[in-house]
C-alpha cells in the first residue's frame, strides 16, 4: 500500500516576507555598486525581501526597448540581473522596482500624444522630463510591455512602483485622449479650473479615481498573466490620507485589490509626531486585514524639510519612526538613496532595530487590535466636504481626537465610514468633523447607537450628503439632540489674523460655575453653586472657563438635552487693559451637547471645534476634555488604564491564547 504524503503549498513571498531592504540606485551606481559588501549588509539586517530598480524611467538592464533609457553608466552591465541573482542565493525574495510615471526627450519626440497636457496644449515637465497621460498609451501598452520584458528575462517575484498615479488632483490634463474619454464616459467638456460647484469637475474627480484603479487592475493583470498568480505588481502608496486623495488613490478599493501595501512613508511631520506612523498602521489594517503585511519605506537617509539624499538620519530619528512603527503592525524596509555614502553612519541605524524585529516577529504579525474606540474617517469626507481645505476640515480634527486619545492611554482604531457596520468589539465611535456622510452611512451609524454604542461627534458632522452637498440639518440631528441653524462664529484657523482679532480669543464656560466656593479674590457678584457638574467636565473643579480660540457651528439644542459648555464671545485680547470678560458673558451659545436615551448608547456632540484646536494649539484643557468625552460615551467599556508619567502610545493587541500590551515611549521625542 503506497501511502500519499501531502504537503503544504508554499507560502508566497508576500505572506512571508517581514522584513525589507532597498537601496534605490542612481544613474551613477553601475560603476560603483559593491554586491558583496551589501550582501553583507543584507545578512546583518536580516532581511528576507530587497526592492531592486529595473525599468520605467531608467533601465539598470539592456533592455531591448529602444525608447526606455538606459541609465548613464550602465554600459554593457546588467545591474539589476546581477543583484537579482545575489539576492536569491541568499533565499531573499525580489521585487523589482518601477517608475513609470514620466520618460525622457526622445520618448516624448516620438510619442508627444501620449504626454499630459496644458490647457493651453503645453505638455507637463518634472525638471527635464515629460510626464506622461495616464489614459494614453504609456500605461495601457508600454509599460505592460516593460513588465513583460522584466519577467521574460528574470522572473522577479513581483513589482513595486513609486510613482504610477499620474497627475495629481491639482493638475487637469487636456489632452486629446483625455478630453475625448472624458466626454465619452461623462457627456461633459473637462472642467476649466478647480470649482467643487461645477458638475464637471465633481465628475472629473470620480472618474480620475476610478483610472487609478484601472491601472491598478491592468498591471495587475499583466504581471500575474505573465508571471504566475503570486507575481503581484503593488504600486506604492502614502502614509496619509491627503496625500492619497491629491493622487485619486482609493485606499479602501485599493486594499481590497491587493494582497499587501507597500507604504511610501518615510518620517514624522512635525504636526502629527512619530506617532502617525502606528495610526497609519491600524488604518491601513483595518482595509487590508490584520493577516496580511504592510512592509515601510523607512529612510535612512535625512527627509524630509529639509531633505538630504546621502546624508544620514539621525538615529534616534530613525528609530523612533521605525518602532512606532512596529506598534501599529507595520514592517521595517530600510531604505538608503545611492550604493555609496560618504557618510556612513546611515548603515548601523538599522541594524538592531531589524534584528529585534526577526526576534519578536511572532508577536508582531497576525494579530488584532483590542480598542473599544473608533474614529471614523473616509476619503470622500477628505474630498467631497474637505474640498478646498481638506486638511483643515478633515485631517486636523481627526488629529486633534488621535492625540486625546493617545496622550489619555485610550487604545482606538481608525474606522472607515463604510465599514461602521463590520467593526466589532467598538463601544464609541469618534466623528470628528466627519462632514460628509451618506444616507446609508447615518443609518449604520444610528444602528450603532440604537444597539448601545456611544458617539463622539463634533463640528458641521452629517451635514452634508457622501458628495458634499449641503443639507437643511445635521442628517444626525436625532441622535445629536441639537440642529444646524447653517451659522458660525470664529474660525478653524485664526492664527493668521492679527492681535486684536476677535476670533483669537473666545472662551468656553462650564455650567454650573463653581468660583463662588474656589479660593480666590471675590466680589459679590459670582453666581450661587447649582448642582453638580457633569462627569464630562472632570478635572476642571478650579476653573469656570477654558481657553477656546476656534469656531463654533451655531446650534438649537432640544429642551431635554444637557448643555455643561456654552461659548464665551471673543473680546479683546490688546492692549491688556481691555482683556476681560465683558458684561452679558454668563450666557452663550452651547458648545457642548450631551444625549442620553433609555436603551441607547450616550451622545456627545461638540458644536465647539476643540478638535482641530488640540491639534494644533496642544493646549492640555482640550485634550482632557476630549478625552473624558470618549470615556463618558463608552460608559466603562474602556478595556485598558495605563497609570504613570509620560507620553506613552499604547497599543493593545489579541493573539491566540495571549494579549500583548506595545508600548511606544513617546516622552520629549521633540
Amino acid at each position: 500500500m503506497t501511502e500519499t504524503v501531502q504537503r503544504a503549498a508554499p507560502v508566497p513571498w508576500y505572506r512571508r516576507a517581514m522584513r525589507w531592504g532597498q537601496t534605490n540606485i542612481t544613474e551613477i551606481d553601475p560603476i560603483r555598486y559593491d554586491i558583496d559588501w551589501w550582501r553583507r549588509q543584507w545578512r546583518r539586517t536580516r532581511v528576507q525581501g530587497i526592492i531592486v530598480n529595473a525599468g520605467g524611467i531608467v533601465a539598470y538592464y539592456p533592455s531591448g526597448l529602444p525608447l526606455q533609457h538606459r541609465a548613464e553608466y550602465l554600459g554593457e552591465r546588467d545591474l539589476f540581473g546581477e543583484i537579482a541573482v545575489a539576492a536569491r542565493e541568499e533565499g531573499l525574495a525580489v521585487v523589482a522596482r518601477m517608475d513609470s510615471n514620466r520618460a525622457h526627450a526622445p520618448f516624448f519626440e516620438v510619442h508627444p500624444d501620449w504626454f499630459a497636457r496644458k490647457a493651453d496644449g503645453t505638455p507637463y515637465r518634472a525638471g527635464d522630463l515629460y510626464v506622461a497621460c495616464i489614459h494614453s498609451p504609456y500605461y495601457e501598452h508600454y509599460i505592460p510591455q516593460v513588465l513583460h520584458e522584466i519577467i521574460d528575462r528574470y522572473r522577479p517575484d513581483g513589482f513595486a512602483d513609486n510613482s504610477w498615479s499620474g497627475l495629481g488632483r491639482d493638475s487637469i490634463c487636456y489632452c486629446d485622449c483625455c478630453q475625448r474619454r472624458f466626454r465619452e464616459g461623462t457627456g461633459l467638456a473637462l472642467p476649466v479650473t478647480v470649482d467643487w460647484d461645477d458638475p464637471a469637475y465633481v465628475a472629473w474627480v470620480r472618474w480620475s479615481y476610478q483610472r487609478r484603479l484601472a491601472v491598478w487592475d491592468l498591471n495587475n493583470g499583466t504581471t500575474r498573466a505573465a508571471g504566475g498568480p503570486d507575481c503581484l505588481w503593488v504600486g506604492m502608496n502614502s502614509g496619509d490620507i491627503l496625500g492619497q486623495s491629491r493622487s485619486f488613490r482609493d485606499y479602501r478599493a485599493i486594499c481590497a485589490r491587493s494582497e499587501l501595501v507597500f507604504l511610501d512613508n518615510q518620517t514624522r511631520r512635525a504636526a502629527t509626531g512619530f506617532q502617525a506612523n502606528g495610526d497609519m498602521g491600524k488604518l491601513i489594517h483595518g482595509l487590508l486585514g490584520w493577516d496580511k503585511l504592510v512592509p515601510e519605506s523607512m529612510a535612512m537617509y535625512q527627509s524630509p524639510a529639509p531633505t538630504f539624499r546621502v546624508a544620514s538620519r539621525p538615529e534616534p530619528e530613525a528609530r523612533m519612526w521605525m518602532v512606532e512603527g512596529f506598534a501599529g503592525g507595520i514592517q521595517p524596509w530600510w531604505h538608503h538613496i545611492g550604493a555609496y555614502h560618504e557618510d556612513r553612519r546611515q548603515y548601523r541605524t538599522a541594524e538592531s532595530l531589524m534584528q529585534w524585529h526577526e526576534r519578536n516577529e511572532t508577536y508582531l504579525v497576525n494579530r488584532s487590535p483590542v480598542a473599544s474606540v473608533g474614529i471614523v474617517w473616509s476619503q470622500e469626507n477628505v474630498d467631497f466636504y474637505g474640498r478646498e481645505a481638506p486638511e483643515s476640515r478633515t485631517i486636523t480634527p481627526y488629529w486633534g481626537m488621535a492625540q486625546a486619545l493617545l496622550r489619555a492611554r485610550i487604545p482606538y482604531v481608525p474606522v472607515h465610514a463604510d465599514d461602521i457596520g463590520r467593526s466589532d468589539g467598538l463601544a464609541v465611535l469618534v466623528l470628528p468633523n466627519v462632514g460628509a456622510l451618506s444616507d446609508c452611512q447615518c443609518a449604520v451609524i444610528r444602528q450603532f447607537v440604537a444597539a448601545g454604542g456611544g458617539l463622539v461627534a463634533t463640528g458641521e458632522t452629517s451635514l452634508f450628503s457622501g458628495l458634499g452637498e449641503r443639507r437643511a440639518d445635521f442628517s444626525l440631528a436625532d441622535l445629536f439632540g441639537a440642529h444646524a441653524t447653517g451659522d458660525h462664529v470664529g474660525s478653524r484657523d485664526p492664527e493668521g489674523a492679527s492681535w486684536d482679532a476677535q476670533d483669537a480669543h473666545s472662551y468656553l464656560r462650564l455650567r454650573p460655575e463653581f468660583r463662588a466656593t474656589i479660593d480666590g479674590p471675590l466680589t459679590g457678584l459670582e453666581p450661587p453653586v447649582e448642582g453638580e457638574r457633569h462627569a464630562t467636565l472632570t478635572g476642571f473643579d478650579e476653573t469656570d472657563i477654558l481657553p477656546f480660540g476656534g469656531r463654533l457651528e451655531l446650534v438649537l439644542a432640544d429642551p431635554n438635552a444637557i448643555v455643561p459648555l456654552t461659548h464665551i464671545p471673543a473680546f479683546p485680547i490688546y492692549p491688556p487693559e481691555t482683556a476681560w470678560l465683558p458684561p452679558g458673558a454668563e450666557a452663550g451659545q452651547p458648545a457642548l451637547v450631551l444625549s442620553e436615551r433609555s436603551g441607547q448608547g450616550r451622545v456627545a456632540y461638540l458644536p465647539a471645534s476643540l478638535d482641530h484646536a488640540f491639534a494644533k494649539d496642544n493646549l492640555p484643557d482640550h485634550g482632557h476634555l476630549l478625552a473624558n468625552l470618549v470615556r463618558w460615551a463608552a460608559d466603562g467599556r474602556i478595556p485598558l488604564r495605563v497609570s504613570g508619567t509620560g507620553l506613552v502610545d499604547c497599543h493593545l493587541y489579541h493573539q491566540s491564547g495571549r494579549l500583548t500590551l506595545h508600548m511606544v515611549n513617546l516622552s520629549h521625542t521633540g
